[in-house]
């Protein structure tokens, strides 16, 4: 087995070094000569945002329960440490054995943001493994990749082997045990590649070829559209259909989490309360990918929470889940919680602002006073409507109340910027509801208010997804994304009242990631070459490069970003099922353009498709659909 040695005189010339040491408690350790598959698992972003992701600790600890396969981390290295690696020939290597990634058998990267992708490149090439999958020969590990920005693979098909669609506690044991079978017969990479087709879950963008129109797009200038996507070998599926945990309280949950030596970015204990969300946001990508609801009990929670404590140390722990009230026992579960641990804090992240978790505040208050963060995306209850979120401005304000009268001080709302249908008097809404909760603060009564208050209006921009019913909806220019901007900007004159924004170029980039197709690779691999790295860190966002990069690929913007989709187009991802259909994605953007809510899945059944997958879970409950 070979090891990467790496000079102290290295380690202490960049900043953190412990990013690059291993050895943290609950690191798992196993001899790589006892082992037949060893996977080289990467979050492609540096180590304190990948180390606070559940999902790398939830695969890393399964993988790792397998007796048959070591899974060790790799994360992509800091700007400065990358600088000196390559300075002195040091290969990417992984925190567990100091192995060259190169060496692994498997070097699986979790997708979990389209700003990445850079990063996914300068992973391999620092690895010593060829960019192009086509260019890899049986010395390179297998590449794949997962997660849900693997819900449109195109991007990125030319440099992974194969993608794995939805929930990987499912079908990674069978993989793994194929692959040793495979590795012990002596067979070759693409041989494989074709023994794990029928699993289900499985993409491999060389058994599929794409055809384009002889045409240009209606709207864009000179870029044609997908006539058809279509596999080019027999035994390649036609359609792709995602894993799913039917089990989500039996399934493997990490009770031996990794403490990092470095504070991560979310630096506590997690517990996953329950997967997949009841409410229809249509900007929302994952509401739909994560279908159906699957609950965990709260004994189960308990259980998880007393393991995972005891066996980290820390003082705080987060319930996670897309839309953490929506949990049936979450107000037992806090009382339980608050008797048994009254030390250790509790996040609770994805919060909605209903009735329900306006009881809920009360508990809080009873504890530590953290900042309160609601998701309004949009300032007027007609946008709302349009964009499903099932909110009111009351809920905004109620809440609010409560929580100033209990001793809160500071307020966080997020909004969107760009929505489809969205004007002028949107935008100014924004601003009103930052000014209406001050007014709130200044009419409680100064015996249960705070002294002073602090109200953050951040706004971030549209970007449509796929797999969303917006991923038919033109995405604004950046120009038009700083007029927006500047305006609401103008109409925040408070004190009190901060706001925040993002790039919108850094959006656009994200937009031509998150709809494009295969022609869109050139435009990835040319910004890397140019030297693009961690684009999603303001600090180190090259826009200049980015732009000279689009210029000499000749990607048209108009195509991908800024026209409407037509209603029969072919999508790039559309060999992929994640459950939901299309036509219901598509009626539910035709009923968005008319402002017309949809109830939320437990109130009503609304038809997406997703029957035809879910075998747990509300949507295994007979309910009356929706005409």
């Amino acid at each position: 087995m070979r090891t990467v040695h790496v000079p102290d005189q290295i380690l202490l010339s960049v900043d953190k070094p412990a990013r690059y040491i291993g050895g943290e408690l609950n690191a798992v350790r196993k001899n790589p000569d006892q082992v037949s598959v060893r996977v080289a698992f990467c979050f492609p972003d540096v180590y304190d945002v990948g180390m606070s992701h559940l999902g790398l600790q939830l695969l890393y600890g399964q993988f790792n329960s397998m007796p048959n396969v070591y899974c060790e981390r790799v994360f992509a290295p800091w700007p400065d440490m990358e600088e000196k690696m390559r300075a002195h020939h040091i290969p990417l290597y992984t925190l567990e054995t100091f192995s060259p990634v190169k060496d692994m058998d498997f070097l699986a990267i979790t997708l979990q943001y389209e700003m990445s992708f850079t990063n996914i490149l300068n992973v391999l090439d620092l690895s010593g493994i060829p960019i192009y999958a086509k260019d890899r020969t049986d010395d390179d590990p297998l590449v794949i990749a997962g997660g849900p920005t693997a819900s449109n693979p195109e991007v990125l098909a030319p440099f992974i082997d194969f993608f794995y669609i939805g929930e990987g506690e499912v079908s990674y044991e069978e993989l793994f045990n194929r692959y040793e079978a495979h590795k012990k017969a002596g067979g070759h990479r693409r041989d494989f590649l074709t023994k794990i087709l029928d699993l289900g879950p499985i993409y491999v963008p060389a058994f599929y070829d794409v055809e384009y129109e002889e045409e240009p797009a209606p709207g864009a200038e000179y870029t044609p559209r997908i006539r058809s996507i279509r596999p080019n070998r027999p035994d390649a599926p036609a359609t792709i259909r995602k894993d799913i945990v039917d089990d989500l309280e039996h399934s493997y949950y990490p009770t031996k989490p990794i403490v990092s030596y470095l504070q991560a970015v979310h630096d506590r204990a997690v517990v996953e309360i329950f997967r997949g969300c009841i409410h229809g946001c249509r900007f929302c990508q994952a509401g739909q990918v994560y279908k159906p609801v699957r609950y965990r009990s709260k004994e189960k929670v308990m259980q998880l929470c007393d393991e995972i404590l005891q066996n980290t140390g820390y003082d705080e722990i987060s319930f996670t889940s897309l839309s953490t009230d929506d949990y049936p026992w979450l107000e037992e579960l806090m009382t339980e919680f608050r008797e048994k641990y009254p030390h250790v804090g509790v996040s609770l992240p994805s919060l909605r602002v209903d009735a329900f978790s306006l009881s809920l505040m009360e508990k809080l208050a009873e504890g530590k006073k953290s900042g309160l963060t609601f998701a309004s995306e949009a300032g007027t209850q007609r946008l709302r409507d349009v964009i499903n979120k099932g909110l009111t401005e009351e809920d905004v304000l109620g809440g609010c109340r409560l929580a100033f009268s209990g001793g809160w001080d500071r307020v966080k709302l997020y909004f969107m910027l760009g929505l489809p249908t969205e004007t002028e008097q949107d935008i100014y809404g924004i601003a009103h509801m930052g000014y209406q909760i001050l007014d709130a603060w200044y009419q409680t009564p100064q015996e249960k208010r705070s002294r002073d208050v602090s109200i953050t209006v951040s706004t971030s921009f549209f970007v449509p997804k796929s797999f969303s019913p917006f991923q038919w909806a033109p995405q604004a220019t950046p120009e038009m994304y700083a007029e927006k901007q500047a305006y609401l900007n103008g109409q925040i004159r408070n004190r009190k009242i901060r706001y925040n924004c993002h790039d919108s170029f850094l959006s656009t980039l994200e937009g031509v990631m998150a709809r494009g197709d295969r022609r869109v690779s050139r435009l990835l691999y040319t910004a890397w070459q140019k030297g693009c790295r961690f684009d999603s860190w303001s600090d180190h966002f090259r826009a200049d490069l980015w732009k000279e990069s689009l210029e000499e690929c000749g990607i048209e913007l108009a195509y991908y970003n800024y026209r409407e989709r037509q209603a029969d187009e072919i999508f790039p991802w559309d060999m992929i099922d994640y459950g939901v259909s299309k036509q219901w994605l598509r009626h539910e953007y035709e009923r968005a353009l008319a402002g017309k809510p949809t109830p939320n899945c437990k109130e009503r059944c609304s038809g997406c498709g997703m029957m035809k997958l879910a075998h747990t879970g509300l949507c295994f409950e007979e309910r009356r659909v929706e005409s």
